[in-house]
């Protein structure tokens, strides 16, 4: 532990601010010279100049030691090297959350990841069709992968499950009228709601039913000339209970077919594989709201699917089209690197039975908990030594989730490492469990992980990305050296 100056111990001299060199000094020292080859005069020139001008306010306040002006060309270095740092970087998500919304959702499967690299580094046939050398439509690489897995007429994609839904109501019921249940005028992430939405594609919001109960005879009487829509949002980020009545799809479908009017359901995050066969919980699968009688689907690409951010709608092919051709679909189209990962891991549904190998999503979901238990026994020696003897450390059973508004209610039966602090009583454990946390996001790697019960929980079904748990012991005696 460092500890300040005693009463009576000499004060290390400052620094005054004559004492700092001015830039172009700085920059014809030797040592700097490696600094400029690599990096260029104006890019260091701009570093030295903010160092500099930070150290001259420290020298000002009497706070810049004198020794420390030999460190400068270190000091510039660092500071190089932070300001060329990547804001976005790969962290260990330990959360205990899967498809976790801040730390990018799906983890995308090898073949995607290769793809897309593929994709960056040369020209690609983006809007170019090979077969008939003249341009093309982005859309054909990867309609006929949703056709064929959801059993849909036709397909189109943009850059996420908002605008699917924003360009799937502007193009239908854009100046007209979309029936909705008042039990599913949902606000999802970022404080986006779906009467928002409507407004935003220029459709006058009709709801209908209460809260937790809506049915069939409430959407029949709300129809009018000026009806363009029914429309199903499915409640994938909260769940009534009790006393409840809905009106699914395939009894949606009938009315608004009666009347000539298209049904849209929004699935949010929805599957492309019935996921009660690992035993977990259903969800509705864009195949069976089709079959169902819905003229239009919408869902997310970085969810259950596992992968890039995207929003697929899929449907009939009258109103693919229409969608397809409505003016604002070229603001919201996906783009080529995208577009290489969804097609990637399109393909990967072909081969439905490899997908918990070879699709990360599933194979997380998936993971045996007996899998998980024999990695935290793994573990909890080499964490207790870098942590003891400030903290504890034992195994524990976890519950975790699939995340992104996917099943709410629903946990995962994990394991892991939880951490208490080693206090005498409470007080202190709010900052402990705080430090703790700090220590291992400043790894090079981030650890992020969660709270629970006054204890730190490492739930490790996510730490199973070849190498990653090894990543994580080769950082331990940098952690303990932080909280030495």
């Amino acid at each position: 532990m460092v500890h300040g100056p005693t009463a009576g111990s000499p004060v290390p001299p400052s620094a005054a601010p004559k004492d700092l060199p001015s830039v172009d000094r700085l920059l014809r020292d030797v040592a700097i010279a490696p600094l400029v080859a690599a990096h260029g005069h104006h890019f260091v020139a701009v570093q030295a100049r903010r160092l500099l001008d930070n150290w001259r306010r420290l020298a000002l306040d009497g706070a810049l030691p004198a020794a420390r002006l030999a460190r400068l060309p270190q000091a510039l270095e660092s500071q190089c090297a932070a300001r060329l740092a990547p804001r976005m970087r790969r962290v260990l998500n330990l959360t205990g959350t899967v498809l976790h919304t801040n730390l990018g959702r799906a983890v995308l499967a090898d073949e995607a990841v290769q793809q897309v690299l593929a994709c960056m580094g040369s020209p690609n046939n983006l809007e170019f069709d090979l077969a008939l050398g003249a341009r093309g439509d982005r859309d054909s690489l990867v309609e006929d992968l949703l056709c064929e897995i959801t059993g849909a007429e036709a397909a189109t994609v943009v850059n996420n499950n908002a605008a699917a839904v924003l360009l799937g109501i502007a193009a239908l019921a854009g100046g007209r009228e979309a029936i909705v249940s008042r039990g599913e005028l949902v606000e999802i992430g970022g404080a986006f709601r779906m009467p928002d939405v409507m407004a935003a594609a220029g459709a006058t919001l009709v709801e209908v039913g209460t809260t937790n109960r809506t049915h069939a005879r409430d959407y029949e009487a709300a129809i009018t000339p000026r009806t363009a829509l029914l429309m199903k949002v499915h409640t994938s980020n909260y769940a009534i209970q009790g006393f409840t009545a809905s009106v699914s799809e395939a009894e949606l479908a009938p009315i608004a077919h009666a009347r000539g009017l298209p049904l849209l359901t929004d699935l949010g995050s929805g599957s492309l594989v019935d996921l009660a066969q690992w035993g977990l919980p259903a969800e509705p699968l864009p195949q069976q709201m089709l079959a169902d009688g819905c003229d239009v689907v919408t869902f997310s690409g970085d969810k259950l699917l596992g992968g890039p951010q995207a929003g697929l709608i899929v449907g009939r092919r009258e109103y693919i089209q229409r969608i397809r051709k409505f003016p604002m679909k070229r603001a919201l189209r996906l783009s080529k690197l995208p577009l290489a990962a969804l097609e990637a891991t399109l393909r990967l549904y072909l081969q439905p039975d490899r997908l918990t190998r070879d699709l990360p999503t599933l194979r997380l979901l998936t993971r045996p908990v007996a899998d998980i238990e024999a990695q935290a026994a793994r573990l909890l020696a080499p964490l207790q030594s870098a942590l003891a003897p400030r903290y504890a450390v034992r195994v524990a059973a976890m519950r975790g989730q699939i995340g992104s508004g996917s099943l709410p209610v629903e946990t995962l039966p994990s394991a892991g490492l939880a951490i208490a602090p080693q206090l005498p009583g409470k007080r202190g454990m709010g900052r402990a469990l705080e430090e703790l946390m700090t220590a291992l996001r400043d790894l090079p790697l981030p650890v992020v992980a969660r709270v629970q019960a006054d204890e730190l929980w490492l739930d490790l079904r996510c730490l199973d990305v070849s190498g990653a748990e090894a990543e994580l012991l080769a950082q331990l005696p940098q952690l303990k050296a932080a909280l030495s």
